[in-house]
């Protein structure tokens, strides 16, 4: 398995809105269209990849889906595909993140979640309750980078 740090100028990046746009869970979608018009500067993603296929990614972006938050960056759009579930992806996808934005001189980083007990695993820290954009309360998680 490899993990890689994808940016709009690689030649995988469409491949990765395709498989996004086009997976399995519905954030997929939001992905896709965030990598297609809103990605700028250092804001990539990682994408875990198993013989050309896709198995999972996650987002490093500046902001996530609470309106008018001061937290950043943020790693978010966590998905791992079905059939490589059970294989500790999100963990190397998520320290795969931490380890760019520490190479891009953040110190902290930032998780916007409903789950309890997953994020908490890898060192994030309850910091903050919010309501998304579309209403629901999201807790948001803070993790320092080493």
């Amino acid at each position: 398995m490899k993990i890689e740090v994808i940016s709009p100028s690689d030649n995988s990046w469409n491949s990765l809105i395709e498989f996004a746009e086009y997976c399995s869970w519905q954030g997929g979608k939001y992905l896709a269209e965030d990598m297609r018009k809103n990605f700028s500067d250092w804001e990539r993603v990682v994408a875990a990849v198993e013989e050309g296929k896709i198995a999972g990614y996650c987002a490093v972006s500046k902001s996530d889906c609470i309106n008018n938050a001061t937290y950043t960056p943020y790693i978010s759009y966590v998905f791992v595909d079905e059939k490589f579930r059970g294989n500790r992806l999100s963990q190397l996808l998520i320290e795969k993140a931490e380890d760019y934005l520490e190479s891009q001189g953040f110190h902290e980083v930032f998780v916007v979640s409903h789950f309890e007990g997953f994020y908490e695993k890898y060192g994030y820290v309850h910091i903050d309750t919010k309501p998304a954009y579309w209403g629901e309360m999201q807790k948001i998680y803070r993790h320092k980078l080493s």
